[in-house]
């Protein structure tokens, strides 16, 4: 493993890392999976704490960072949207600085881009990103040491985003396929496209990393030689549902499914943030399903269930990859 200190650094987007950094970060992963794996303690934070604000709820995320934060002999303390003052009786500045004064790093999971970075601003320990409408960094760390896993290598794979690219997957995606030298295409209308200044800015990064960064209307030319097929729910959280009607008129033709794959290849794996509506046993699913008349929204069930499908490898993960991003940083 190279040697690359990260120590008292924030983790708030791929941006803010060089391609060195990042890959540092994965190999660290892979060695705690390996060694969580084995039953090798890795205490390695023994008695620090860090505290977990959460202003959008989650699974995946807040499992792994407490999973990790306990691996790593931590404490945590979990800030659910009715657990902290945030933003409402107390600024995020003052919040920051309060939390930093208590702990040893901060997670925040919410909205803007802008919270997570005053927080970082002000709190004077790292704070990592959990999730933004903005940047989603800690996924994609997920996402890039699962390919590895499979493929053994990132520079010069193929990585197609099906569905509304404009937020914090697509906008993730772009950045970390840059950085490290994947093909990133996203699929989807032209008005579902990143926005012009980061792919301007991917696109420079792409030309010093050997990536490229390409955009594709129509589903079957982009996943012609594709390695990896990604999509996401069609909604984001926190989005009103009169957003449905507009979406799925707009991405139905996006979904991915057994042609989309076919198209491929047979070695190209399925990739999902999750959670995923393939099937109506949740009730968001259901209602969406039978609303507009579908058996599954942005992907189909049998490609989520089907031999292709890294979903589950790559939810596991998470865990971790927020945990590298906490022994390294803290």
């Amino acid at each position: 493993m190279a040697t690359v200190s990260l120590k008292g650094r924030d983790f708030l987007k791929l941006l803010d890392f060089t391609p060195a950094e990042i890959a540092y970060l994965l190999d660290l992963a892979a060695d705690l999976k390996a060694k969580k794996k084995a039953g090798i303690p890795h205490a390695i934070h023994q008695g620090k704490n860090v505290a977990l604000i959460f202003e959008k709820t989650s699974t995946r995320t807040r499992c792994s960072f407490e999973v990790a934060a306990r691996d790593l002999g931590m404490g945590a303390t979990y800030l659910d949207p009715s657990g902290s003052q945030i933003g409402r009786k107390e600024s995020i500045a003052d919040t920051a600085r309060v939390l930093g004064s208590m702990f040893d790093g901060i997670e925040y999971r919410g909205f803007g881009q802008e919270i997570v970075e005053t927080l970082a601003k002000y709190a004077k320990v790292p704070v990592w990103n959990g999730l933004t409408d903005e940047f989603h960094p800690t996924q994609i760390l997920a996402d890039f040491l699962t390919i590895r896993e499979h493929f053994g290598t990132l520079a010069g794979k193929k990585l197609v985003y099906y569905g509304d690219a404009r937020f914090n997957m697509g906008n993730s995606l772009m950045v970390g396929c840059a950085k490290m030298g994947l093909h990133f295409v996203a699929c989807s209308p032209v008005e579902y496209r990143p926005a012009s200044d980061l792919v301007e800015t991917c696109k420079q990064i792409a030309a010093e990393t050997g990536a490229t960064i390409a955009f594709e209307s129509d589903p079957i030319k982009a996943a012609k030689g594709a390695d990896a097929i990604y999509t996401d729910v069609w909604v984001s959280m926190g989005e009103p549902v009169e957003v449905w009607d507009e979406r799925v008129k707009a991405l139905a033709p996006y979904q991915v499914n057994a042609a989309v794959m076919a198209a491929a290849g047979k070695d190209a794996i399925f990739l999902h943030c999750l959670p995923a509506y393939h099937d109506k046993n949740t009730a968001i699913g259901r209602e969406m399903c039978e609303r507009f008349s579908r058996d599954a929204m942005e992907v189909t069930d049998e490609v989520f269930e089907g031999p292709a499908s890294m979903v589950f490898e790559e939810a596991e993960n998470r865990m971790h990859t927020i945990k590298a991003v906490m022994a390294a940083t803290l």
